[in-house]
């Protein structure tokens, strides 16, 4: 039986979550329902709960829709996932508000075990809503805030994966999960089979855009809309006019023939002849996808460097004219 919800109380606690968060200087965009409801959930409170009575519980994306839906009433479709985490929760860890996973640090943010917990001050502080001393405690921590900021962005750039380019520069990728396959590709696959390429493109599993050299797309015939599903690492092969698209596969798929035809259209008009390439971090990881593999592909995978797998077609590592 569902459990029976008290609208009005509902209603003002998720008002008082709206004043506190103006209160804490977040963003217009962030004043809404769906961030006051992200904080209630953090702090696990109801709405007959008491703020004196918030605590800390460690908290996964999907857990706090449950909590929206269970106790205010708030049903929030599965595929609105993404928008709790990008719209709410990254600004909240960016205000210091609250932590991603301190039960495991080197865990990354898009991770389906990703956890989030509220700042320890901020807790304090959030205890004492609607009580004398809330604005005398308000002041202290928002002086003491900017400190936390500056705190939490050193930890996470001490974290980041540094991944060194051909030409030398270093790039720096959020840690763990796919990064980890990322990082390979660019040190190793890239070496032996793009000798002198040039990068163009390397994603991150919490930016995306963590590198991107629009000018030599364009040269090639390429506009890259923002919004356009690109592939891991993109390298131009200048010696071979290639255009090398690699798909790092952790958590998501192999270029399979439905992704080979979507890559075939959003590099639709390049000069250099597309080369399709799924990277795994190791075989067992390659078993669960061998029969989603699209034919007139290569497949690399990190702990045999030097070696690629060829699927079919009438030359071994090279682009394929319809």
């Amino acid at each position: 039986m569902p459990k029976k919800i008290n609208k009005k109380k509902a209603e003002q606690k998720i008002m008082d979550a709206l004043n506190i968060l103006n209160a804490l200087g977040l963003p217009r965009q962030q004043l809404n329902e769906r961030s006051a409801l992200t904080l209630l959930s953090l702090l696990s409170l109801e709405p007959e709960s008491g703020w004196a009575d918030a605590s800390d519980p460690l908290m996964g994306i999907t857990p706090m829709m449950d909590f929206f839906s269970e106790h205010y009433g708030k049903k929030y479709a599965p595929n609105t996932r993404e928008t709790v985490r990008r719209q709410t929760v990254h600004q909240f860890l960016q205000a210091a508000l609250i932590i991603a996973n301190p039960d495991k640090s080197s865990r990354p943010t898009n991770s389906p075990k990703a956890v989030y917990q509220i700042e320890p001050s901020a807790l304090k502080l959030l205890r004492s809503f609607g009580k004398p001393e809330w604005k005398g405690n308000l002041n202290k921590y928002q002086l003491k805030v900017k400190t936390l900021t500056k705190l939490y962005e050193r930890e996470r750039e001490m974290q980041r994966l540094p991944v060194k380019m051909a030409d030398g520069q270093e790039i720096k990728l959020s840690p763990g999960g796919q990064n980890v396959l990322v990082k390979k590709i660019v040190e190793d696959f890239c070496s032996l089979f793009t000798p002198g390429g040039h990068i163009i493109y390397v994603g991150d599993t919490q930016s995306k855009w963590s590198y991107y050299n629009a000018k030599t797309l364009v040269t090639l015939g390429v506009t890259i809309e923002e919004h356009g599903k690109m592939p891991d690492v993109v390298v131009y092969h200048i010696k071979k006019n290639w255009l090398v698209l690699i798909e790092a596969v952790t958590s998501h798929g192999p270029v399979n023939p439905k992704r080979r035809q979507e890559l075939k259209k959003l590099f639709i008009g390049s000069s250099a002849g597309l080369v399709f390439v799924t990277a795994f971090i190791d075989r067992h990881a390659m078993l669960k996808y061998l029969n989603d593999i699209s034919w007139e592909t290569e497949v690399w995978v990190a702990e045999s460097p030097t070696h690629l797998i060829h699927f079919n077609g009438e030359r071994f590592l090279g682009p394929y004219e319809d």
